[in-house]
């Protein structure tokens, strides 16, 4: 099997094109922001409770198809993989969201600072933690998949994932904007969790059962049809978005650029550990690349709502987590060719660790 061709080849023209979609997203949502400017303050102006109607709708047509496909059964075979189940949760927990925060000071606070907006300095750092804070829900079946990795492993550590979530989303971000001296809203903090954590989840696996009943081959082709609503809910978030953004953005257009290079190191930074760590415990190749993957990847859907809904669609913060869905998918791509083309390196070193 030719690894690179086969697996770009494995990915829906949605997926694979999708940092092309963001960026067409970026140049209409500007465009129709300069013409229209009255529509998308009406807009922005739809909110209950802080939380814009029109972006929440669209979230969770973005979400609810991804967390259809996540099995809670399956929780009972992380016992069969738990070296990699703990390397991954370590990575996911313990040193991405901690290590995002640490490059967001370094780059956003000194380095790039006297080129970005004062104002919006801890707004950028927030939008970083919240993209960080959150580990892949949906897009790391596509990974796994590219890099042939047990399905069952992936399963089981994204239920495993949503589940911690769950219940520790809202109190590590709090931690670390504090830590970043960055105020929060516990209020929005703790709804954003239940809109678009708690009840899409709910209603997913409400759904899933429905589904189900109708048999496998049915489910998946509800899931497949789905798919494409889910990437367009997530293209018109980006284009109001951007809408908002616009003046921003032409003022200092290299903003995003200086926002991408955190985003790109942490991920860099964590899939690499990820999958030396597992080479080290001896796990197997198939685990080692998902869960690198696991490990690297964003729930970026979740950060957008959550950037929004807690400090607005003109923030710095909405800006750093669409950042991160513009480069998201090259990056993962790039990681996807190195675990594979790396596979005989990694099991001579296995092996050894295994003896």
């Amino acid at each position: 099997m030719s690894a690179p061709t086969s697996s770009i080849a494995a990915m829906s023209v949605f997926e694979r094109y999708l940092s092309l979609w963001v960026l067409l997203c970026i140049l209409v949502g500007i465009a129709l922001g300069q013409l229209f400017p009255a529509a998308f303050q009406a807009i922005g102006g739809l909110e209950v409770a802080r939380v814009n109607v029109p972006v929440g709708l669209l979230i969770w047509v973005m979400i609810i198809p991804m967390l259809i496909k996540i099995d809670f059964a399956a929780l009972h075979q992380v016992k069969a993989h738990w070296r990699g189940i703990g390397i991954t949760l370590f990575v996911n927990w313990a040193v991405k969201p901690f290590s995002m925060a640490l490059l967001g000071w370094i780059f956003v606070r000194h380095v790039f600072a006297p080129w970005l907006p004062a104002d919006q300095l801890d707004s950028y750092i927030a939008g970083l933690i919240l993209l960080a804070a959150a580990p892949c829900t949906a897009m790391v079946f596509v990974w796994s998949r590219l890099t042939q990795g047990d399905p069952y492993f992936t399963l089981s550590q994204v239920a495993l994932n949503d589940t911690i979530m769950v219940f520790a989303f809202a109190p590590l971000v709090g931690l670390l904007l504090g830590i970043s001296a960055i105020s929060v809203p516990w209020a929005t903090l703790v709804s954003s969790v239940a809109l678009y954590i708690v009840i899409p989840l709910l209603l997913a696996q409400w759904l899933r059962k429905r589904l189900l009943r109708g048999g496998p081959a049915h489910f998946e082709a509800v899931l497949a049809r789905s798919g494409p609503w889910s990437i367009s809910a997530l293209l018109l978030t980006l284009v109001l978005l951007f809408a908002f953004q616009g003046e921003a953005i032409l003022s200092q257009p290299l903003v995003i650029a200086m926002l991408a290079v955190p985003i790109l190191l942490q991920v860099v930074f964590n899939a690499g550990l990820a999958y030396w760590l597992n080479r080290a415990a001896g796990e197997q190749h198939q685990i080692a690349c998902p869960s690198a993957l696991i490990g690297a990847s964003n729930f970026f859907e979740l950060a957008v709502a959550a950037a929004i809904s807690l400090f607005g669609f003109q923030s710095g913060a909405a800006l750093a987590t669409v950042v991160g869905v513009l480069i998201e998918v090259p990056l993962m791509l790039v990681v996807v060719r190195c675990v594979l083309r790396s596979r005989s390196w990694y099991e001579a070193g296995r092996r050894q660790h295994v003896v």
